[in-house]
């Protein structure tokens, strides 16, 4: 995802990232490392080419200069698209070290999975985000795995 527009607001502290799809998704100057203070204030923020248009770099009065990738900002605002991404790539990583374990051919997971290996190669992938969630746990299920999603309230700040 790339970054269009980096906005620092001041008053509200923080900065705000907004992709070229025009959603905005403000980052806490607290979370910042280095991080500003009222001593050391935020002076610029600027979408940093060099980092491919998908982090902001700031700099700060004393000229110290740090990076926020837009992950970062997924992630602290709860992006669903990007969490999803992440538990498949998490379900993607378990799968790939139960197959170096298990023993058995990619042939013959293929087979159980009702597959071709090409497939199976594409799901094995960890930078491949277009599967489904049901596809990895069907695999796991074939690698003798249980799969559980505990869904759990938020720790209060």
């Amino acid at each position: 995802m790339k970054i269009h527009h980096a906005f620092v607001n001041q008053r509200k502290a923080q900065l705000e990232l907004v992709t070229r799809s025009g959603k905005s998704y403000p980052f806490p100057f607290a979370k910042l490392t280095p991080r500003p203070s009222s001593r050391d204030r935020l002076v610029s923020a600027y979408v940093d080419r060099e980092l491919g248009n998908e982090a902001v770099t700031y700099t700060l009065a004393s000229g110290a200069e740090g990076s926020v990738h837009i992950d970062h900002a997924l992630e602290y605002n709860q992006e669903p698209k990007y969490l999803a991404e992440l538990l498949a790539h998490k379900l993607t990583v378990e799968a790939a070290k139960r197959v170096v374990s298990c023993g058995l051919s990619r042939r013959e997971l293929a087979r159980r999975l009702q597959t071709s290996v090409p497939q199976l190669y594409r799901l094995l992938d960890p930078t491949n985000t277009r599967k489904s969630l049901s596809q990895l746990v069907s695999l796991l299920q074939v690698l003798d795995c249980d799969v559980d999603l505990v869904v759990k309230p938020r720790r209060a700040a």
